[in-house]
């Protein structure tokens, strides 16, 4: 392998940590990637709100979910799909343990912030696993300082920042520009800033997408050294 092709690829996910999809979404491109052992891909996670109305404090879930899809047959309906689809990823969804629909723009900056301490990802998983298995406030500071300090940062400056709007206008801003480049929901995989994918896509057809955008970019890399100065 060159060392053009050794270059990882740069996958933005586009996501928020209260879409069930999104979990499943993060499972399935884990599982393109092991698909994909030639493709070096470093993965970065990248904020969306589904519903920025939310208050701080959160909604009562049950309430909020009636409210939304108008019916809790219809919620029940959902999430028995959902149930299934996370099954088979390995996923034990657990709806009936959510007791608040947190708003997410705090959960957003702990991600921003483990993304600057190199564990973004776990950070990311820990707040899926929270919110649809344990069922915990992921919108609570004192919840997301345990998830910080799971991942090895520092609880008590997560704290302060959570405390303060560190970041709160960056995070609206990455929003906004996910929105204005046509991402209208999520999950959405960007690769390499060339090509965007809506949707909790099947791991084969994400490998695909992977192998292809990292053949294009080692063929103008190659191109590229061996062209005349």
């Amino acid at each position: 392998m060159s060392s053009a092709q050794a270059l990882p690829i740069h996958v933005d996910v586009v996501s928020d940590v209260v879409c069930p999809w999104c979990f499943i979404g993060k499972r399935r491109i884990e599982h393109a990637i092991a698909l994909a052992p030639d493709v070096a891909v470093a993965l970065t996670w990248r904020p969306f709100q589904l519903d920025a109305t939310i208050p701080r404090q959160g909604l009562d879930r049950q309430e909020y979910m009636q409210r939304k899809f108008g019916s809790l047959e219809k919620v029940r309906s959902i999430s028995e799909r959902l149930t299934a689809e996370g099954e088979k990823e390995g996923i034990g969804f657990r709806f009936d343990r959510i007791k608040r629909s947190p708003n997410t723009l705090d959960a957003h900056r702990l991600i921003r912030w483990a993304g600057a301490a190199d564990v973004q990802g776990a950070v990311v998983e820990a707040l899926f696993t929270r919110f649809f298995i344990e069922g915990d406030d992921i919108g609570d500071a004192t919840v997301l300082k345990a998830i910080a300090a799971e991942a090895g940062m520092d609880a008590d400056v997560v704290g302060e920042l959570l405390a303060g709007d560190a970041d709160v206008g960056r995070v609206q801003e990455e929003i906004g520009y996910a929105a204005e480049g046509g991402v209208t929901g999520v999950p959405c995989f960007i690769f390499a800033e060339r090509l965007a994918i809506p949707g909790a896509q099947e791991p084969a057809t994400l490998a695909r997408y992977m192998q292809r955008i990292a053949a294009k970019i080692a063929g103008e890399n190659v191109a590229t050294a061996n062209a005349p100065a």
